[in-house]
This record gives C-alpha cells, sequence and structure tokens, in this order.
C-alpha cells in the first residue's frame, strides 16, 4: 500500500504540472472505487484552476475555488502526469485534463476513491479524526509518551494507528523501531519517555529519507512521474526476515501482527 512518503512523492511529483491549471476536460472509465465516483465529479471540476495540492496522512488534496478533490491510492493505485497521445491501460480508470497535461488514476484493486469535498475537507468523516502528521510540529515525544501511557497494545500496532499519528504505515513502523532498538511487539505503555524521543526522530529520518529517494516500490508504486521508488534498497529490516541483521549479524526474525509482516532483530531491538 502506499504510505506517506509514497503519497508526498507523487504530490510532488504532479504538483508542477498541474497547479495553477485549468481543467480542460475529466474522462471517467471506472467509477466504481471503495466509494463511488459522484457522477457530478465532471461538472464540478470543469473549467476550474487548480489552486494548490496538499497531503494530510495517505489522502491528496487537490484544491479548487469551489471544493476539493480527495484522493486515496487504495492498496496499489498511483497517479502519473502522462501526453494526450499516450493510450489508457486496463487499470487507468480516471483522466483529468489540465490542458496537454494529463493526471492519470490507476488503480487495480480499485479500493481506492477520487471524491469531491465543498467546504473545509479536513471536516471530512475521512480526515477529522486522524492524528498529527508526523513530520509536523505536533508530533513530540511528550505527546507519544502521554498518549501510550497504560497501553498495552504493541507499539508497532500504537504506531501504525491513525489516530495517533498519521502516516506511519508497515514499512516505516518497522524500520523506525529498528533504528530505535525497541522490539515491535512490545506493550507500548512500557516505552520511556527517552525511547519516545529516539523513536520520533527515527521516524522523521526514515520518512525523510524515503521521500528523498521516491518512496519505496515494492511491486507497484510509481511515483508521478511513472519511476519507481528506490528506497526498498536501504531498508534495514523489513522484507528481509531469516536474513543476518546489519548491525549484529543474527538473523532477523518474521512475524506476523494483524495479518502485517513484521521483522525485527532479538538482539538489536529491547
Amino acid at each position: 500500500m502506499p504510505e506517506l512518503p509514497e503519497v508526498e512523492t507523487t504530490r510532488r511529483g504532479i504538483a508542477p504540472h498541474i497547479e495553477r491549471r485549468k481543467i480542460t476536460a475529466v474522462h471517467i472509465r471506472q467509477p466504481s472505487l471503495r466509494w463511488p465516483i459522484p457522477h457530478t465529479l465532471e461538472s464540478s471540476l470543469l473549467g476550474q484552476q487548480l489552486l494548490d495540492t496538499q497531503r494530510r496522512g495517505k489522502y491528496l488534496l487537490l484544491r479548487f475555488p469551489t471544493g476539493t478533490l480527495l484522493i486515496h491510492l487504495g492498496m496499489s493505485g498511483n497517479l502519473r502526469i502522462v501526453t494526450p497521445s499516450e493510450p489508457p491501460r486496463f487499470h487507468d480508470h480516471v483522466d483529468i485534463a489540465f490542458g496537454n497535461n494529463i493526471l492519470r488514476y490507476c488503480d487495480p484493486r480499485r479500493f481506492g476513491c477520487m471524491l469531491w469535498v465543498e467546504g473545509d475537507p479536513l471536516a471530512h468523516s475521512l480526515l477529522a479524526h486522524l492524528g498529527p502528521e508526523p513530520l509536523g510540529e505536533d508530533f513530540t515525544a511528550e505527546y507519544l509518551f502521554k498518549r501510550s501511557r497504560k497501553r498495552t497494545a504493541p507499539i508497532k500496532q500504537f504506531l501504525m494507528d491513525s489516530k495517533t499519528v498519521v502516516g506511519v504505515g508497515n514499512i516505516y513502523a518497522n524500520e523506525a523501531l529498528y533504528f530505535s532498538g525497541i522490539k515491535p511487539i512490545r506493550k507500548a505503555g512500557t516505552v520511556t519517555r527517552k525511547q519516545f524521543e529516539r523513536l520520533v526522530e527515527n521516524i522523521r529520518f526514515v520518512l525523510q529519507r524515503s521521500i528523498e529517494q521516491g518512496g519505496t516500490t515494492l511491486r507497484d508504486f510509481v511515483g508521478g512521474d511513472g519511476q519507481p521508488g528506490y528506497f526498498k534498497q536501504q531498508l534495514m529490516v523489513y522484507g528481509r526476515g531469516a536474513q543476518p541483521c546489519k548491525q549484529c549479524g543474527k538473523a532477523l526474525k518474521e512475524i506476523r501482527m494483524n495479518n502485517r509482516t513484521t521483522v525485527y532483530c532479538v538482539a538489536c531491538q529491547r
């Protein structure tokens, strides 16, 4: 699933090609996504100038004078800029034309969404209850420490709860916990304030580094320029179960938590 770095990479990739430009055409080939694309979307968008592109968690927000296009990439979707001469592929469900720059939405599993929101998009039910941004000022060790007290859920599960913090998905939770020396199965309420200070730093570190590398491509993801992300080559634990730890050499342990792959070092993480 595209996580925060992949969504931010997408936003940065498409923004220069569509911001401050007017929509000249909308072509919806397949409206049946996780939630059906509104049948009024074409009339809502045509002729409007895109003010800017924003991101909230894993959602993209394309702001127009009369509303916001709320987009989620689902399990394996992507947005890319193409030319009018490039024919759509089987899973390319929506084209939004900004003159000769076509914003093309691809979603093989059709688990994403494309919704039109009038008024404050942050008040929408999909966004209203989200936690702070991990790269923002509100995300601090003190915040995590206070929120985690008496919590018996594993620390990895705690971090992946979007009400705690947005965008720290499976890959990056694995990596940040490894760099912080914290075992992912450890109860969140037992993590100390000092350990949370290190964890916050490492969450920011792995997210920023992944954004710089264009995200992590494990299978389907491509950025707005159609290119894969290269952070996969720098992963320390995720996808490396049974391989040697890059710090101590012992075999990494792989388990399943909430039906998600979890990899950690039994020696380096406690």
